[in-house]
């Protein structure tokens, strides 16, 4: 069943691109469109939604925007998942709306991979952070990308593609592997790093940087014949 997304910001050629960029996506349902809290709020009366994508400064709304906007949502709907998109990069801010609850908060300044990356995160029940906003805190984690090395390439490339959004299906039909092959290799990458939940894929690849790499990994990956058994 497709994630349902409402998308809110002031302004309208971004609220087309990421309609654009997300609609291409099976996994992803854009049921609604919003320009101010308001407009928000009317949406979430009458339409059911999992995940809320909104600007954090979007003046005009009956509740206002920014903190108070957030906590008037984390208060009235406490089952929504809300993904804060910015252009705010002052840490004291996002500490503020990570404390609120707040799953994940990204930078309009990142690739719109990451957008994709978050819902699909964020949705499965883990957090994310903009990588441009982890770079202005604090880096990577050390342990995470020492346990992506435990992985073949072939394991890295089926997570990779997983987290980006990709049903088991799809990966199967784009690497030119049965869905069963493909499963196992999932359920292999996630033994081997101790992972039970989907949630906790999700934030392994976030920390280890493997969402980040996407597009151009081969040269950070083990070797197929690291790990023969998992090369089915």
């Amino acid at each position: 069943m497709a994630i349902k997304i409402i998308l809110a910001d002031d302004h309208p050629v971004l609220i087309a691109g990421m309609q654009h960029e997300l609609s291409a996506l099976r996994t992803l349902d854009i049921v609604g469109t919003a320009h101010n809290s308001t407009e928000v709020i009317d949406l979430l009366t009458r339409q059911s939604c999992d995940i809320l994508v909104t600007d954090y400064v979007m003046p005009g709304g009956s509740v206002g925007d920014g903190l108070g906007m957030l906590a008037f949502l984390q208060r009235r709907y406490p089952a929504l998942k809300i993904i804060v998109f910015t252009t705010v990069d002052n840490l004291a801010m996002v500490t503020a709306m990570l404390d609120l609850g707040i799953k994940a908060v990204l930078s309009k300044a990142d690739e719109i991979d990451h957008l994709i990356a978050a819902i699909h995160a964020v949705h499965a029940g883990a957090s994310y952070l903009s990588p441009s906003l982890r770079a202005a805190g604090a880096g990577a984690a050390p342990a995470a990308t020492t346990e992506r090395q435990k992985l073949s390439r072939r394991e890295t490339e089926v997570v990779r593609l997983y987290v980006g959004g990709a049903s088991i299906n799809e990966i199967a039909q784009q690497v030119n592997r049965t869905k069963q092959t493909v499963s196992t290799q999932k359920n292999s990458a996630m033994r081997k790093l101790g992972i039970q939940r989907d949630a906790d894929l999700f934030k392994f690849a976030y920390e280890s940087g493997l969402i980040m790499g996407s597009g151009n990994t081969d040269a950070q990956l083990p070797d197929e014949q690291d790990n023969k058994s998992d090369g089915n």
